[in-house]
């Protein structure tokens, strides 16, 4: 199975998002924060993360690119819990259990967008708001693999990521 993990190319992160993901850890879209948002809540920080951010599985902050590659089971399976726990403290859902389908969904999506894609591909996300919703859109950025590996991350939820 393929996720992403956040990647970051400079600092600019660091100053768009209020809450900037962790490099990388695992991300899924994490367009569900904005479900309920109107155009008044669209304004600096905030429109940054609802327009173009990535949502961490750890630091629920926000990316703006990330970069396909392999997830072990039990990796997805501590991710989907950590995202299970955020919509109980976040969202109200009433317990970790009950949150776990959701999770899994959202987790799921994330893997059906990066299945067709190569390792250290990149991808970037879009949002809109329209009449009927939140409309997503995703982007896919060429690069050359010599180029990319210097940017690849890989590493596993419980080591500190590096780069190669």
């Amino acid at each position: 199975m393929k996720l992403a993990r956040a990647i970051h190319f400079d600092e600019s992160d660091q100053r768009v998002f209020h809450n900037p993901a962790r490099t990388g850890e695992w991300c899924i879209s994490g367009g569900f924060e904005f479900s309920n948002w109107g155009e008044a809540d669209l304004v600096g920080k905030a429109r940054q993360a609802f327009t173009n951010g990535w949502m961490g599985c750890e630091t629920f902050g926000r990316v703006s690119c990330i970069a396909v590659t392999q997830i072990e089971p039990q990796e997805r399976d501590v991710i989907a819990t950590l995202l299970a726990q955020h919509f109980v403290d976040i969202y109200g859902a009433p317990s970790v259990e009950a949150a776990m389908g959701t999770a899994l969904d959202e987790i799921d999506q994330m893997a059906e967008l990066c299945v067709d894609h190569a390792p250290n591909t990149l991808l970037t996300v879009t949002r809109e708001l329209t009449p009927a919703g939140v409309r997503e859109s995703f982007r896919r950025i060429e690069a050359q693999q010599a180029d990319i590996m210097q940017f690849a991350v890989h590493g596993h939820l419980d080591d500190e990521p590096h780069s190669h």
